[in-house]
């Protein structure tokens, strides 16, 4: 049929995928929120590198929204979709799926936006390659 009977579906491209470790949980035993947003932004650090041909920073982290605890043990996946390039910066959409071992079907638990800027080796800004 159309839209409305697909399943939801993860958008950009896979760039990092790790385990969620019973050493990376809170209080409640979930996954720490903190953690999470570390692996985001490692995965778009390194979907932004690859345009920036070479070093970034990050110089900015949108709002994000939890949608659900990642349970321990879950494979947790890391898309990244680039939203725009500028001169310096790059600003990408990172979105974490997760998939438990018992459980077929892949799971959205939050999305943030992340900009990053590239630097030079001595951590001047430094221009963006164009058309390459």
């Amino acid at each position: 049929m159309g839209k409305l009977d697909e399943e939801p579906k993860p958008s950009g491209e896979l760039v990092l995928q790790t385990l969620a470790l019973p050493r990376d949980t809170n209080s409640n035993g979930d996954i720490f929120g903190g953690w999470l947003l570390s692996q985001m932004d490692l995965a778009g650090a390194i979907a932004a590198r690859e345009i920036a041909k070479g070093r970034v920073t990050t110089v900015a982290v949108g709002s994000m929204a939890f949608l659900r605890p990642v349970p321990v043990g879950s494979t947790v996946s890391c898309y990244c979709e680039i939203l725009d390039v500028g001169r310096s910066s790059i600003k990408t959409i990172v979105e974490v799926w997760v998939k438990q071992y018992d459980r077929n079907a892949q799971q959205k638990v939050t999305e943030g936006e992340f900009v990053y800027v590239a630097i030079d080796n001595a951590g001047r800004t430094r221009p963006v390659p164009q058309g390459e």
